[in-house]
């Protein structure tokens, strides 16, 4: 079977791609960055360049779209549409022209916005930042394409909450090491939960729906269980360091305020810093989100969500 990734030099491709060599899938991938870990299996093209789309993009089974600008300080703002949103359109014309109608889509829950009652696939979206919006119309821009073949098309739609996992250096990444090596501050009470993703489950995830051959259209959440909350976090890490955990606690007021100024000294500078008001936002919300619809078609992840914090906390302290 071939499979095309396209954006499949990052995180989540990178664990994707190992998965499909090992059950020897016939895969390419599409990136502006040559992959680390699969140079000879990718092709240099940029969703924004239709061009080198059409050059790259050959007859496939699967198409999986992961390509996207998803960073908190993305500057400026119109890269998230130009790569999420056009790069998409992009994507969708190219695949027309080729007559592929299988896509995977790794959109996200950012598109329900913050502190909803655990939304499931059904909930209204209501995203509150560029990067939930850009995913909600690039999702709105799918679905036009599905509808024009619903009898031969196949649209999945991945919505998975934050992902995690050694090698990532994303917010996850940042809390861990801070709890590790004794910089965390706890902003707010610690009681908001929050729904998290293992890597490795999300890319098995993927990889489940190509084996199963899922046809017609499908939206997934995408969370590993249980939800914990941040004070529940910190104790599973402190679980794998061996050691207690009683992180400075600070009002959110104050947390807030610090996230406000370090804005406006990051504009005036032209640095970026990493705590901001909307990192300090996220951290203190409850984000949880219903993933009962990917358990209901017969996944079942390879790890546990303590196996994934445990395994990447590890890998946290051996590159430190």
């Amino acid at each position: 079977m071939r499979v095309t990734i396209i954006g499949g030099s990052g995180f989540i491709g990178s664990n994707l791609m190992n998965k499909l060599e090992d059950g020897n899938y016939d895969f390419t991938n599409l990136d502006k960055a040559k992959s680390s870990f699969f140079p000879a299996q990718t092709v240099i093209a940029d969703v924004r360049e239709v061009q080198s789309l059409k050059s790259g993009l050959q007859p496939c089974d699967w198409t999986v779209l992961l390509a996207a600008e998803h960073r908190d300080d993305v500057s400026p703002t119109s890269l998230y549409y130009d790569v999420n949103v056009a790069g998409t359109r992009n994507v969708l014309n190219e695949l027309e022209e080729k007559n592929i109608n299988r896509i995977i889509f790794t959109s996200s829950v950012a598109v329900y916005g913050l502190n909803k009652e655990n939304p499931d696939e059904l909930f209204a979206a209501d995203p509150f930042n560029h990067y939930g919006k850009s995913k909600w119309e690039a999702e709105e821009v799918l679905r036009e394409w599905f509808n024009k073949d619903p009898r031969n098309r196949t649209l999945v739609i991945i919505r998975p909450t934050v992902v995690f996992g050694p090698g990532n250096r994303g917010n996850v990444y940042n809390l861990l090491k801070q709890i590790a090596f004794g910089k965390f501050m706890m902003i707010g009470s610690g009681k908001n939960k929050k729904s998290m993703a293992y890597v490795e489950n999300v890319s098995s995830f993927i990889k489940y729906c190509i084996d199963e051959q899922l046809s017609g259209y499908h939206v997934f959440n995408y969370a590993d269980k249980p939800d914990l909350s941040v004070n529940e976090l910190v104790t599973q890490a402190g679980i794998t360091l061996n050691k207690r955990i009683a992180p400075l606690r600070i009002p959110y007021a104050i947390g807030y305020s610090g996230g406000v100024f370090l804005d406006i000294v990051a504009k005036v500078l032209n640095k970026k810093f990493p705590i901001s008001a909307v990192r300090v936002k996220k951290f203190c919300a409850t984000t949880q989100f219903s993933a009962d619809k990917v358990k209901d078609i017969g996944f079942q992840p390879p790890y546990s969500l303590s196996e994934g914090l445990d395994a990447t906390v590890k890998n946290i302290v051996k590159e430190n």
